[in-house]
């Protein structure tokens, strides 16, 4: 298990940071989006009661371990496929920068396969949830 810094912030500052723009409330422990909330109370802060449950697990967990609120822990395994992704995703881009900055015309077919690279690389990434200890 490696330890790492967990950025912490509050919704609104990661708001004010991407231009003002509202980010949908997700999910404290899945970071799903949680659809918006109509009426009174509370807003949600997990998808289901199974995430709660992990939650109050993780911290429980992170109390034991001493850590604080920005440290996670994360198995050596599941950082190394994190780690892999970003960097086909980072040579998809970087292949993509090379190849638009070349002199000359791209054809629609050159195009449609530079972003079809760069969902490729990137696919993985959205889809990625992070295995449950």
């Amino acid at each position: 298990m490696t330890k790492l810094e967990r950025p912490v912030g509050d919704e609104g500052a990661r708001a004010a940071a991407h231009g003002g723009a509202t980010q949908p409330r997700r999910c404290r422990w899945c970071r799903r989006v949680i659809p918006a909330a109509t009426g009174r109370g509370r807003p949600r802060e997990f998808c289901s009661q199974r995430c709660r449950q992990w939650d109050w697990v993780a911290r429980q967990r992170a109390a034991e371990l001493e850590l604080s609120d920005n440290e996670l822990i994360i198995a050596r395994d599941e950082l190394d496929r994190l780690h892999d992704d970003l960097y086909i995703l980072a040579c998809a881009v970087d292949d993509t920068l090379r190849d638009l900055n070349a002199p000359g015309k791209r054809t629609q077919r050159e195009l449609d396969d530079l972003l079809a690279w760069l969902l490729e690389a990137a696919t993985p990434l959205r889809d990625r949830t992070l295995n449950t200890p």
